[in-house]
């Protein structure tokens, strides 16, 4: 019988017993894997990938409050009014960066010159100069220190807000003598220049050469009694020595407790009044307690 259903079905013959085998062997399949899956531990949503034999588990989620804002547990940041102001006797620097004890003497023309700042009667031609032997990586490099020159000059809050002054850059290739040199001078140099009467960092402007020099450790760390950030404090300091260099020759006093300090307050030692009297009693400020904000600024509000 056999013999005669495998000449009349052909090749099905052989085929039907193979497939109703295999159509077993998945059906067991099946229902094996899914009695495995349900007999095994639900996975842990929060596990993590694994990598080799090691599973990475993630730590739970934060709780969130109503606004989405994660909470950490670690309360509200510091409050800088919970913190005790340092204080520097005598105008000390501040801790900070590195800076040069003593330059070559010898400076480098730095930034590129430009069309004039404002349209003062007077324009000002000027370069910046870095000396060598100073340190540029500190502070950015040389061109950081031109750029912040410039965009100070050009501020409408600046020198050029005043009618009477404009300024240039210029660079090596003009034929013209700069009517100020803006340099960036070492501690060394800048005593030889503007002399040590003060047993303090300051800047000043040297007229032998017309040179405005800012005091690189200065540059670098910046004065705490000033009070504002870094970047405000090389404005002043540009603004404050360019000021000496166009004919601001006295300081001023504060105005008033609690008003923006003058640009040519030595904002460097002091904002107080009656400080800056007993750091040097034969200049302008009277002993009246009054205490100016900081300002970068001769004209703040132009």
């Amino acid at each position: 019988m056999l013999v005669r259903f495998a000449r009349e079905y052909g090749w099905r013959a052989y085929a039907i017993p193979v497939l109703i085998v295999i159509t077993v062997w998945v059906l067991v399949s099946i229902f094996t894997t899914d009695a495995r899956e349900a007999a095994a531990p639900q996975a842990d949503p929060r596990a993590g990938s694994t990598t080799g034999d090691a599973r990475v588990r993630m730590t739970s989620a934060a709780p969130t409050d109503d606004s989405g804002v994660v909470d950490t547990g670690l309360g509200g940041g510091p409050n800088p009014a919970d913190a005790r102001r340092p204080e520097l006797p005598n105008g000390e620097l501040p801790p900070g960066a590195p800076y040069t004890e003593k330059g070559t003497g010898e400076f480098r023309t730095v930034g590129y010159a430009g069309p004039p700042l404002g349209s003062g009667e007077k324009t000002f031609t000027y370069v910046v100069e870095i000396e060598e032997g100073v340190d540029g990586s500190v502070y950015g490099g040389d061109d950081a220190v031109a750029a912040m020159v410039d965009a100070t000059l050009a501020d409408p809050r600046g020198w050029s807000a005043d009618p009477r002054f404009a300024f240039q850059h210029i660079d090596g290739s003009d034929p013209r003598t700069p009517d100020l040199r803006i340099q960036l001078t070492s501690v060394g140099t800048t005593h030889e220049l503007c002399g040590q009467s003060l047993e303090m960092e300051t800047s000043c402007f040297y007229s032998d050469g017309n040179r405005v020099l800012l005091n690189e450790s200065r540059w670098i760390r910046g004065a705490l009694p000033f009070g504002g950030d870094l970047g405000s404090y090389r404005q002043y300091l540009i603004n404050h020595e360019v000021g000496h260099g166009i004919g601001f020759a006295a300081h001023e006093p504060c105005g008033g407790d609690g008003e923006l300090a003058p640009v040519m307050m030595q904002q460097t030692l002091s904002l107080s009044n009656s400080v800056l009297t007993g750091i040097s009693p034969t200049e302008v400020y009277p002993d009246d307690g009054a205490v100016c904000r900081y300002n970068p600024w001769p004209y703040p509000h132009a």
